[in-house]
């Protein structure tokens, strides 16, 4: 049950959802995986899980957007976080993904981050979206792609969060933007449900 404002969005295999409590085992379960975490700022433990679900439910509270929990339609499980980022301070409104490692190489992230663009544009009327990817994620940097984003910059920020990191910046305009590649026929497009 929705008891939230997230909007929930239905691609061919994937349903983006608000988070829920009972998502803790499996999201503390890919965020203590060094291979899933390793352009993310590292391992987290439990505790720290259970906070960043808090802090994607609090971004969606204040921003009216933000993460979305991903969950595989075919068995309910929950494969990873994809949507929206752009707390105080950060360069741009960024579109990012996080999946578990059994959920690599099925073309999730992009068919879920293809979905959540398509959302931005039509329920926010962003003008742009970046992605902000460590140099060394190809695989990140292949999504990005997919997406339709360029590189713009390499920049290395100094103060917040990301204080000292060197990060390759990729962007998107609107009105470059290209019908979703997660669908195969314009029948088969995101839907937004209430």
């Amino acid at each position: 049950m929705n008891t939230t404002n997230v909007p929930r969005i239905e691609t061919a295999r994937l349903l983006l959802r608000e988070w829920r409590e009972d998502d803790l085992d499996a999201f503390a379960a890919m965020s203590a995986d060094p291979d899933v975490m390793s352009y993310l700022g590292g391992v987290l433990d439990r505790d720290e899980s259970w906070r960043r679900i808090a802090l994607h439910t609090g971004h969606w509270t204040l921003r009216g957007y933000g993460n979305w929990a991903v969950e595989r339609k075919a068995d309910g499980v929950l494969i990873g976080r994809v949507g929206l980022w752009n707390p105080e301070g950060w360069p741009g409104l960024e579109i990012g993904w996080k999946l578990a490692r059994h959920a690599w190489g099925n073309g999730y992230a992009s068919e879920a981050a293809s979905a959540a663009m398509d959302w931005a544009w039509t329920e926010l009327g962003a003008p742009r979206l970046i992605s902000i990817i460590d140099p060394g994620n190809v695989a990140s940097r292949r999504v990005a792609e997919r997406l339709g984003m360029r590189r713009l910059r390499e920049e290395t920020f100094s103060g917040g969060v990301l204080d000292g990191l060197t990060v390759l910046i990729f962007g998107i305009e609107a009105a470059s933007a290209t019908p979703p590649s997660h669908a195969s026929d314009p029948a088969d497009h995101a839907r937004a449900k209430p």
